[in-house]
């Protein structure tokens, strides 16, 4: 038996260290690079066929729900003999976990074990943070994420970890200027950034590998209806509750709304349908779902859906459409069995869309191009997140609707 890894994965285990973060693009083989640095730290040896651990660790695998359902890492435990089943393991003096940070805390007590965390879900000072710092103090760890920070307030529970840092108070006493217009704290900028560089540079491990994939993104121009998007932002009038519209993200969600539902979207989805007979389509909202359930693609089209309502599988047919909502779906599966995917709707992350657009560029994917398909239209709000995405930054609806100017009164 040989363990196979490609020469970018090998460099990157040769760099990996307890508490670092392997940094690697979506399908870029993060999971088992992962499991070969824990197979060397525990011993094991590949360079010569298989050579087992010799002093090997309880390992535990903390991944998204998805994973862990889809049983994504037992596909790559047996690679170095490694199985979730003790009764067929090839090592009997250890254990393999795999559970989704929802269930962090249960482990909070391991000592002495192994972690890999996956998909990275470490933000601010909640209760898996709280678990990660407990775990991080009694075993050997490393971090996966395709999306490392784009802020450094992102790096504070991994710093911390690692030493670098007390506490989060430790943290910003000694990089962060906070104002406090409007009565909540808010970070105004950085200092000290020289320090941080280095302690991001000591644990950032970057996978460098050239894809054989080359994308390719197209804006499909949709339409919409402009005299019911004036009144939305003139009046702030909400046209399908009947009743005015009282904040920032309520008014951004109306303009969306009018937006997305527009006839001439569904009609640029079967254009598309049409060319490629295998899609799979991203949107954020249960009501773009209701339509896209309406639509009819094709007598044996199967039409599949993974969201917070069902969780079916990529179809396996001739002609089928996966339908996807970004929150339930944008990570943690994979699918080659098509090159095409439209984006219905434009998500507020530039990580949820990357992560999105990575469920086809995988490394086993038989393509070579892939075609992804964003409907859009040119009205303010499409624009301005377009604008963002295009600069990798989260929109921002309050800095896009000037609040402060009154609505005119609707008689």
């Amino acid at each position: 038996m040989s363990i196979q890894l490609r020469d970018y994965q090998e460099d990157a285990v040769n760099r990996m260290k307890n508490g670092c973060i392997l940094a690697g693009g979506v399908g870029s083989g993060k999971s088992r690079t992962a499991l070969a640095y824990y197979f060397r730290e525990c011993g094991g040896d590949w360079s010569d066929g298989y050579s087992p651990m010799t002093n090997p660790r309880d390992l535990y695998i903390i991944t998204t729900a998805r994973k862990r359902d889809t049983l994504e890492w037992e596909a790559e435990l047996p690679w170095f003999l490694l199985t979730t089943d003790p009764e067929v393991a090839y090592y009997k003096n250890m254990r393999v976990v795999v559970d989704s940070w929802n269930n962090i805390k249960k482990y909070s007590n391991v000592y002495g074990g192994f972690f890999i965390f996956d998909e990275q879900r470490l933000v601010g000072s909640g209760a898996w943070v709280k678990a990660f710092y407990k775990i991080a103090r009694r075993n050997k760890w490393i971090l996966l994420s395709a999306t490392p920070g784009d802020q450094w307030k992102d790096y504070i529970p991994v710093f911390i970890a690692n030493g670098f840092y007390k506490n989060k108070t430790a943290f910003f006493d000694e990089h962060v200027v906070q104002s406090y217009y409007g009565g909540y704290p808010k970070i105004e900028k950085y200092i000290n950034q020289g320090k941080l560089l280095k302690y991001r540079n000591d644990i950032l491990i970057d996978m460098d590998f050239n894809r054989n994939t080359v994308r390719h993104h197209e804006d499909v121009l949709v339409k919409y209806s402009i005299p019911k998007y004036k009144d939305a932002i003139r009046y702030r009038w909400d046209p399908y509750k009947d009743e005015p519209i009282q904040q920032a993200s309520g008014l951004c969600y109306v303009l969306r709304r009018i937006v997305n539902t527009d006839e001439s979207r569904q009609v640029a989805l079967l254009e598309i349908f049409e060319q490629h007979p295998k899609i799979i389509v991203f949107y954020n909202f249960d009501y773009e779902l209701d339509i896209l359930r309406g639509m009819y693609f094709g007598e044996d089209v199967t039409v599949a859906e993974w969201n917070g309502h069902k969780h079916e599988r990529v179809p396996d047919t001739d002609s089928w459409v996966y339908l996807v909502q970004y929150t339930a779906g944008c990570e943690g599966w994979n699918c080659v069995k098509t090159d095409t995917m439209v984006f219905f709707s434009q998500n507020y992350s530039y990580k949820v869309m990357e992560q999105a657009a990575g469920r086809i560029d995988r490394l086993n994917t038989p393509y070579t191009d892939l075609y992804y398909y964003h409907l859009r239209t040119r009205s303010g709000i499409d624009l301005a997140i377009t604008k963002a995405l295009m600069n990798k930054k989260k929109f921002n609806e309050r800095k896009y609707v000037k609040w402060d100017k009154q609505p005119k009164q609707i008689y």
